[in-house]
């Protein structure tokens, strides 16, 4: 596969996220309202689509599991499939909750449903007390002092293959994660990326699988062939959309999806295929021979 440049995701495919982001998830529904999905049942929602937004992906799950206290019977896997079908992402699932409920019992969800609590407890949760002081700017709740799951993210790129990608390759990156979080990274894989080829969540409304991300980072590499490596479907979406809205020109963009995130095993390979992957790879670390 040729490629002009490379473009990286950070969750699954630089870092492992399965004891932060993940962690956070399943933890904060829990606090706030003291039961919570499992872990595996994340992946449901990242199928669907629409969420690359973790705290997005956290508000949906809450209210899978306030509207069952409504008589909402429908399993989560059930659940994940109607808002894939109603277009994924959190507004597809307030509709197929509203649906699904009726008014009233949506009403009375949503009274229940905090979502700025949600989100204040996941980053307490996932960058720990110094961090959520400095970034965040608030005093963490007395019993959410903690360390932080951000610490718990285990290099998923090797120094070798970082080193091959940067000489040989203009490297950008395409994350949901804040600008502050990417940095941090970024900064712990030793990735010195320049901010104009960098799309976080700060840079960009509409998130993947959008393709403007990867089309205005084409345009600033001025690459005619790009490869994008991601752990999600959307990931994958993110390429066809962005090979579909540069239709007019004569660039290729390849969606690589890595075995290394939620999607694993034969499974996730079959899930990629489907989606139309240029190539599915057991980690980042063999995509120099893959370019090769």
């Amino acid at each position: 596969m040729h490629a002009d440049a490379v473009v990286l995701d950070i969750d699954g495919v630089i870092v492992d996220v399965a004891d932060s982001y993940r962690r956070a998830i399943v933890e904060s529904i829990d606090h706030v309202y003291g039961r919570t999905i499992e872990k595996a049942d994340i992946q449901l929602f990242k199928d669907a689509g629409g969420f690359n937004n973790d705290w997005e992906l956290t508000y949906a799950a809450a209210l899978y599991l306030l509207a069952t206290g409504e008589g909402f019977q429908r399993s989560i896997e059930e659940f994940t499939d109607a808002i894939a079908d109603a277009g994924g992402g959190l507004e597809a699932t307030e509709s197929v909750v509203r649906e699904e409920c009726g008014a009233r019992a949506t009403e009375r969800i949503k009274q229940r449903w905090d979502r700025e609590r949600l989100r204040d407890v996941f980053q307490q949760l996932y960058l720990g007390s110094d961090l959520y002081r400095g970034l965040e700017g608030g005093e963490p709740d007395p019993d959410l002092e903690t360390r932080g799951f951000i610490h718990d993210e285990p290099l998923l790129l090797a120094e070798e293959t970082r080193e091959h990608l940067t000489e040989r390759y203009d490297v950008g990156i395409v994350t949901g994660r804040p600008a502050a979080e990417a940095e941090i990274a970024l900064e712990r894989a030793g990735l010195d990326v320049p901010a104009e080829h960098r799309f976080t969540m700060d840079d960009w409304e509409e998130g993947k699988p959008h393709p403007r991300a990867l089309t205005t980072l084409t345009d600033r590499f001025q690459a005619d062939s790009v490869v994008f490596v991601g752990d999600t479907l959307d990931d994958i979406r993110t390429a066809t959309n962005a090979d579909e809205a540069d239709s007019d020109s004569s660039r290729e963009y390849h969606g690589v999806g890595v075995l290394t995130g939620g999607l694993t095993g034969e499974e996730g390979r079959r899930k990629y295929d489907a989606e139309g992957a240029a190539a599915v790879l057991e980690s980042v670390d063999q995509l120099p021979d893959l370019l090769e």
